[in-house]
C-alpha cells in the first residue's frame, strides 16, 4: 500500500498490531503529542522510525524480508532489569536501557546452565549406550546424524525461545489474545521445520554415508528417513510446549526471559532428542525385514501434516514471515551439524579414539547454551535501541575480538559472565560424568586441561562469531532472533566435535587413550 497522507488511513499503533499481513510505517502528516510521548522527530533517510517516535501515528505497507518480526517502535524496554535506566554504550543511543546488575545475571544464568549441562550429561550417558544397540552398529550413519537431530534445539527450540523473549521484552505478549496467536503460529511453524529438517538430515546423512562409505542400502536410507522425521517432530513438540511455559513462567516471576529461556530450551533438549531417536531407530529396525511398509506409512503421516501446519502458522504476521524466508539459516546450520556428524562418525569407529563420544554432546551442548544467551541479549538490545539496518558508530568499524569483551556495557559484562563460567562448569560437568560411569578416581590432569582448553577455545570463538554475526545481521535487515542462534548452534556442534577430535587425537599421540 502507497504511502497516502489522508488521515482515513491512518492507525493507532495499538490497531495495527492486529494486522495480520501489515508492517507499521510513519505517517508524513504531524500528529499531536501523546500523553506522555516524545514529539515529532525525523524520519530516517531510509525511511525507518527513530525508537523516539515509536508511539506516534502509522500507516499500512506490507511486509517485506527485511523487516524485523516486531517493528522496533513496539518495544517499551525491558521489564526484567530493574528500575534504574542507564545509557547502554551498546546502543544506537536513540533510548536509555534498564540497568541489569552482574549478580542477578549471574544468578539467572547460573541455574539453567547447570540444568543444561546436567542434560547434555545425561545425553552424553546415554549415547554411550545406545551406541552398542544392533541398529547402531549395522546402520553406522545414525551417528552423522546425531549432531544434524540434536541441533534441531538450536535451529528451532533456541530461535523460538529468542523470539518470544524478545516479545516478552517488548510487552507483545500483554495481551491474551496477542500471545496465543504468537505461541500458536510460531508452534505451529515450528513443527512444520522439524519435519522438513527431520527429512532433509537424514538425507544428507545418507548421501554423505554414501560418499565415504562407497554405498548404502535403500532400506537402512528408509529408516534413517523414517527416524529422523518421527524423531524431530515428536521432540519439537515436546520441548516447544515446554518451551512455552518457560517463557510464560519467567514473565511471571519476572526474571529477564533472555537470560533462561535459551538454556532452559536446552536443558534436557538433547536427552529427549535422543531417546526418541535411540527408540524410534531401533522399534524401526524391528520392521525392515518383516513388515518395511510401515517405515513408508511413518514419512506418508508426517509429510501429511505438512498443509495443517502452513495453514495455522501463516495466520500470524511473524510466523507468515518465516515461513517464507525463514528456511535459509536452520537448512544451512543442518548442513553445517551434518559436517560435524560426519566427524563424529569417522572417530567412533576408531579405536584409538575410544570414549569420545561420551563427551561431544556435552561440549557442543554447553559451547550452544552459552553463545545462545549472548546472542539473544545482543538481538534484544539491538531491537530495543536500534532501527533495523541501523548500528552503534563503534560497530562499524572492522571487527576486533577485543570490541566483544573488553568495555563496561551490558553485553560486554555478559561475555565475561559467560566466558568465565566455562571452565568451572565443564569441571563439574567433566568430574560428573566420571561418576557416572562408577569412576572411583578423578580424570587424569592431561586430560583435564586438553578438555578445558578445546571447551575455553570453542565458547571464545562462538562469543566472538555471535558478537559479529548479530550486528551484521541487524545491519542487512534481517532479524537476529531468526537468524542468528541456528548458525551459532550449527558451529558450535562443529567446532566442538572437531576440537574434541583433535584433543583425543593428541592424547593418543602421548599414550593416553580414551580420556582416562
Amino acid at each position: 500500500m502507497g504511502v497516502s497522507g489522508s488521515r482515513d488511513q491512518q492507525v493507532a499503533l495499538s490497531d495495527s498490531l492486529g494486522k495480520g499481513s501489515s508492517h507499521l510505517h510513519r505517517s508524513n502528516q504531524s500528529t499531536p503529542q501523546l500523553p506522555g510521548g516524545p514529539h515529532i522527530g525525523e524520519i530516517f533517510p531510509d525511511g525507518n522510525i527513530s525508537p523516539l517516535n515509536a508511539s506516534l501515528t502509522y500507516e499500512l505497507r506490507p511486509y517485506t524480508e527485511s523487516d524485523p518480526l516486531l517493528p522496533n517502535g513496539h518495544y517499551n524496554g525491558s521489564k526484567f532489569s530493574g528500575t534504574t535506566a542507564a545509557k547502554d554504550p551498546d546502543g544506537c543511543g536513540a533510548r536509555d536501557a534498564p540497568t541489569e546488575s552482574v549478580c542477578s545475571m549471574v544468578l539467572q544464568i547460573l541455574v539453567p546452565f547447570l540444568l543444561a549441562g546436567l542434560g547434555t550429561v545425561s545425553a552424553g550417558m546415554l549415547l554411550d549406550v545406545v551406541q552398542h544397540w544392533e541398529v547402531f552398529e549395522e546402520i553406522t550413519e545414525i551417528f552423522i546424524l546425531v549432531p544434524a537431530v540434536l541441533g534441531l534445539k538450536g535451529n528451532l527450540e533456541m530461535t523460538l525461545a529468542s523470539r518470544l523473549s524478545t516479545a516478552v521484552n517488548a510487552g507483545k505478549m500483554e495481551s491474551a489474545r496477542e500471545k496465543w496467536s504468537l505461541i500458536t503460529g510460531n508452534l505451529a511453524l515450528k513443527q512444520l521445520q522439524a519435519t522438513v529438517l527431520g527429512l532433509l538430515a537424514a538425507l544428507m546423512a545418507a548421501a554423505l554415508g554414501c560418499m565415504v562409505e562407497g554405498g548404502m542400502l535403500f532400506n537402512h536410507a528408509v529408516l534413517l528417513c523414517s527416524t529422523s522425521v518421527a524423531t524431530a517432530f515428536m521432540a519439537s513438540l515436546l520441548q516447544g510446549v515446554i518451551m512455552v511455559g518457560v517463557i510464560i513462567g519467567s514473565k511471571k516471576m519476572g526474571i529477564n526471559p533472555d537470560n533462561v529461556a535459551t538454556p532452559m530450551a536446552a536443558s534436557f533438549g538433547d536427552l529427549i532428542t535422543l531417546a526418541f531417536l535411540a527408540c524410534f531407530s531401533q522399534w524401526f529396525y524391528t520392521f525392515i525385514e518383516v513388515y518395511p511398509y510401515v517405515l513408508y506409512l511413518v514419512d506418508l503421516l508426517f509429510l501429511s501434516l505438512i498443509p495443517l501446519w502452513v495453514a495455522v502458522s501463516s495466520k500470524h504476521p511473524a510466523s507468515s514471515i518465516l515461513l517464507r524466508t525463514g528456511w535459509e539459516p536452520i537448512v544451512t546450520a543442518m548442513v553445517i551439524s551434518s559436517l560435524g556428524g560426519l566427524i563424529l562418525d569417522k572417530t567412533v569407529s576408531d579405536p584409538n579414539l575410544a570414549g569420545i563420544i561420551i563427551y561431544a554432546p556435552v561440549i557442543n551442548g554447553i559451547g550452544g547454551n552459552l553463545v545462545s544467551i549472548q546472542s539473544s541479549r545482543i538481538a534484544t538490545d539491538l531491537h530495543l535501541n536500534c532501527s533495523p539496518g541501523e548500528v552503534p558508530e563503534h560497530r562499524k568499524s572492522c571487527y576486533s575480538p577485543f570490541r566483544t569483551f573488553c568495555g563496561s556495557g551490558a553485553n560486554h559484562r555478559s561475555a565475561q559472565v559467560l566466558l568465565l563460567l566455562v571452565i568451572p562448569g565443564q569441571l563439574v560437568f567433566l568430574h560428573t560424568i566420571h561418576l557416572m560411569k562408577g569412576s572411583h578416581t578423578l580424570p587424569s590432569p592431561l586430560f583435564t586441561v586438553t578438555f578445558l582448553s578445546a571447551a575455553l577455545i570453542q565458547v571464545f570463538s562462538l562469543l566472538c562469531i555471535a558478537d559479529w554475526l548479530v550486528h551484521c545481521l541487524w545491519r542487512r535487515g534481517k532479524d537476529p532472533d531468526s537468524y542468528a542462534i541456528p548458525y551459532l548452534t550449527a558451529l558450535g556442534d562443529l567446532l566442538g566435535t572437531a576440537l574434541l577430535s583433535l584433543a583425543f587425537l593428541l592424547l593418543w599421540c602421548v599414550g593416553e587413550p580414551g580420556g582416562t
